[in-house]
């Protein structure tokens, strides 16, 4: 399978597009103004310490003032199971802080409308396959990894990296990564953590210390060790960031990475624009004439699978089978292009035959094991349903690129024209018998405004006979089709 990736940067957003085989699996976008600051350290000065909060208030040079919980004030992962479980309560605040003290600290979740950043002393640096825990010279394993075997591997496999100076934790993606793919990741690790305590001795003041990467340093950080041929970047200035960053931490893509100076877009080599685009909307076309529906909600996501205008060749139960088959591929490649996490229900056109029920799921397995993030598939329940989850690894597509309707407010459907006339002629009832008016003025959109003067016109002069006044109806460009005002004159 032949990997590439299209970087197209631009000094207010990154996108960053993963090709496999020719076609897009994968679109990851960062835009400059809303970059969080989770995952980066910094030095702080206590500012204050609360208490009766058991917690401290840090400047970290940020607008607000950071906080720092007592419970978060852990260096060992032995103390915070303990904690976690209750078997060690959280020292005082004021014994572990005091004010002017300077502390490095890691920043877990970003600033909220009145409320600072959180703050932790538990520093962790990820990468790939592997979490560094300086100063906890441990190896833990995701409990994600259930088979006891591969649990042992892998810990086997990093114990040789640790040491006093910190430990790692095995993450989820380690399993079945090699051993050379494992010593990298910590071989990265060592060197990005040295470079954190010199520039934190270099320090005088507060302030930042360590930035999470930026995304195509991410990206590059997450494929190491993948089969990618070839890296393409638009901007010379990230690449020239890209070469120094990979010449320092992953020599291996140094080959890889490449200057793009072509007139045509980037994005418009593999399609990617349109790809993008197609990529928000709710039906997704087969190739045999079939098609896909996604719904995405709160709670869940919803796929449903239709044949379409696909006869087949020899039966309906064959069809049936062979769009099912082909949807598989379809599901696993949107899931992924759409970052579309948590729960995922799927409802495959209903199959008899228990072999093509298995041969499906069997499909589907495949298709999701290209996928970097976890994925757990329940089998068909008695409805017919196919029940999944998807580990969700970042916001999905449509809520990075989309808000909310302002028409139909998220619902996804808006009233007929004539609800709303309906709704007029009863906002005018309850009007004229709550207030006295001589008559009324009716402000609403085109298309209301047509049937009320049209098809409605009867019943608009029914309700002026019952009400005993006359009713003006105009139109008001800039309403949307629930819009209207009523207006006492």
């Amino acid at each position: 399978m032949s990997a590439e990736i299209l970087m197209n940067v631009t000094p207010t957003e990154t996108r960053v597009a993963l090709i496999e085989n020719g076609i897009l699996q994968e679109i990851h976008i960062e835009r400059q103004a809303k970059r969080g600051l989770v995952g980066n350290v910094y030095v702080g000065k206590v500012s204050r310490v609360l208490p009766g909060m058991q917690a401290a208030f840090i400047d970290i040079g940020l607008e607000k003032a950071a906080f720092l919980h007592a419970s978060d004030i852990v260096t060992q992962i032995e103390q915070a199971e303990d904690i976690a479980h209750g078997t060690m309560p959280v020292a005082d605040i004021a014994q572990l802080v005091r004010p002017g003290q300077q502390i490095l600290v890691q920043v877990v979740k970003d600033p909220l409308g009145t409320k600072g950043a959180r703050l932790t002393t538990d520093i962790t640096i990820p990468s790939r396959y592997m979490v560094l825990m300086p100063q906890s010279p441990h190896v833990g394993i995701s409990q994600r990894i259930e088979d006891e075997k591969e649990r042992n591997r892998l810990k086997q496999a990093a114990l040789p990296y640790c040491d006093e100076e910190g430990g790692f934790i095995v993450r989820t993606a380690a399993e079945g990564a090699s051993d050379d793919e494992l010593q990298r990741d910590a071989k990265f690790l060592r060197r990005l953590w040295d470079t954190i305590q010199k520039r934190r001795k270099g320090m005088r003041k507060i302030g930042l210390v360590y930035e999470d990467l930026n995304l195509s340093c991410r990206i590059l950080r997450d494929f190491v060790g993948g089969q990618i041929e070839r890296i393409r970047v638009d901007s010379r200035v990230t690449y020239d960031l890209l070469s120094e960053f990979v010449k320092e931490f992953i020599p291996e893509l140094t080959e890889a990475l490449e200057y793009y100076a072509g007139e045509r877009p980037i994005f418009d080599l593999f399609d990617v624009e349109n790809e993008v685009q197609r990529a928000l909307d709710r039906k997704v076309e087969l190739k045999s004439g079939g098609s896909i529906i996604i719904d995405q909600t709160e709670a869940m996501t919803t796929i449903d699978i239709n044949t379409g205008g696909f006869v087949g060749h020899r039966n309906l139960e064959e069809t049936i089978f062979n769009t099912n088959i082909e949807a598989t591929q379809a599901i696993a490649r949107q899931l992924r292009l759409r970052n579309l996490g948590g729960i995922i229900i799927i409802d495959f056109i209903d199959m008899q035959n228990s072999d093509h029920r298995r041969r499906v799921l069997h499909s589907l397995e495949q298709a999701l094991a290209k996928d970097r993030a976890k994925t757990s598939i329940n089998g068909f329940t008695t409805l017919g349903l196919v029940e999944m989850t998807r580990k969700r690894t970042r916001e999905s597509l449509e809520h990075v690129l989309c808000s909310e309707c302002p028409v139909c407010s998220g619902r996804g459907s808006m009233k007929t024209v004539e609800t709303v006339c309906y709704e007029v002629m009863r906002e005018i009832v309850r009007v004229n018998r709550a207030y006295a008016a001589d008559h009324f003025m009716v402000y609403a959109s085109a298309a209301v405004t047509e049937m009320l003067l049209n098809e409605e016109s009867h019943a608009l002069a029914e309700l002026e006979v019952f009400i005993g006044k006359q009713v003006k109806v105009l139109v008001e460009p800039l309403y949307h089709q629930e819009q209207f005002d009523v207006v006492m004159m």
